[in-house]
């Protein structure tokens, strides 16, 4: 049943292909710092990464596929579950992240183990928690099956099928996914107004928040320790895994706040399912560190009328377009 799901997927893109379906480039939007990494300009390339990103094929007993846990429609995170799932019901240590304008990021993982999303490409296909498949396999079936080759040659010229090949399809299908359609870009470009509440709560995110969390990005691609309590069970030294540096430990991603309201839960272990829980925590908490950010040492004062002020600004974040784009999500919709 799966393979004839994938079969019709794979016809449906064909068919687009052949149809004259043309995808849209990705651009940089105005106002915007330049990408760290390039943009995609082939947009056949995309269509292959987006056909793979979806495909089970990618694991080893076909069960899932990257989005598995990282829905279109969480805007790429995964909300059924606090810790990421891989193959045969294993259980992760971490909150799958959302996949939100990747390009712009100069590490990737909570932890920021690698610099290039090549690696954190290959590392969830090979990892045995998760999809636990290794490449001589996947290309094997690749080569076996009655579409790959001709959709790696509409791709590259050529049939050829390996895995540099894989991996450059994927990360084109990941740059390509770019949220900058909110209420709050309608705002920047003169398009719209926020409301009396949203206005309140967009001083209050200046003045709280805008130091870690960046406009237009709303992250500045650091590592903060945030005081949250040490999870007893995972003991997740977080940055410090990377460094070696014990001043590192509880220190993760400072995350984008774009599309909150589809990515919870929240935090690298998924421990707030609430935008409410996370701001009772930044003004309740209690940890005594000295690694706890600057502007974090001391809870942040917020009564609960400017909770709601800020709330209402962080729902401006939202990009439904992004969320419901027909072509970031399932292949079927190439097909017209």
């Amino acid at each position: 049943m799966k393979l004839r799901v994938i079969l019709v997927l794979i016809i449906c893109w064909l068919l687009a292909a052949s149809s004259g379906h043309r995808q849209h480039l990705p651009t940089k939007p105005k106002g915007w710092p330049e990408p760290v990494h390039p943009l995609p300009t082939q947009p056949v390339l995309i269509q292959l990464g987006r056909v793979l990103f979806y495909d089970p094929l990618l694991s080893a007993d076909s069960s899932i596929s990257c989005a598995s846990c990282h829905s279109p429609y969480n805007a790429f995170a995964h909300t059924d579950h606090a810790l990421s799932h891989g193959i045969h019901d294993s259980i992760g240590k971490r909150n799958a992240p959302a996949l939100i304008n990747l390009a712009w990021r100069t590490s990737f993982r909570h932890d920021g183990q690698f610099k290039e999303l090549e690696e954190q490409i290959l590392l969830p296909i090979q990892h045995p928690g998760e999809m636990a498949e290794n490449f001589p396999n996947i290309l094997h079936k690749q080569r076996q099956s009655k579409f790959y080759p001709d959709l790696f040659k509409r791709a590259y010229g050529d049939t050829l099928i390996n895995q540099e090949r894989n991996v450059k399809a994927l990360k084109a299908f990941l740059l390509s996914l770019i949220s900058a359609n909110a209420k709050y870009d309608s705002v920047q470009n003169g398009t719209a107004v926020y409301n009396a509440q949203e206005e309140k709560g967009y001083r209050l995110f200046k003045e709280h928040c805008a130091s870690c969390h960046r406009e237009p990005l709303f992250t500045n691609n650091t590592f903060e320790d945030i005081g949250l309590p040490e999870d007893p069970y995972l003991h997740d030294p977080g940055r410090a895994a990377v460094t070696g540096d014990p001043g590192h430990k509880y220190h993760f991603q400072v995350p984008t706040l774009r599309n909150i309201s589809y990515t919870y839960p929240y935090m690298h272990d998924g421990r707030f399912t609430h935008l409410r829980q996370i701001l009772d925590h930044y003004s309740e908490h209690n940890e005594k560190r000295n690694s706890i950010a600057t502007l974090l040492q001391q809870p942040i004062q917020l009564n609960p009328d400017e909770k709601v002020e800020l709330t209402s600004f962080l729902l401006c974040l939202n990009d439904k377009n992004f969320i419901f784009h027909s072509e970031y999500g399932y292949p079927k919709n190439i097909i017209k």
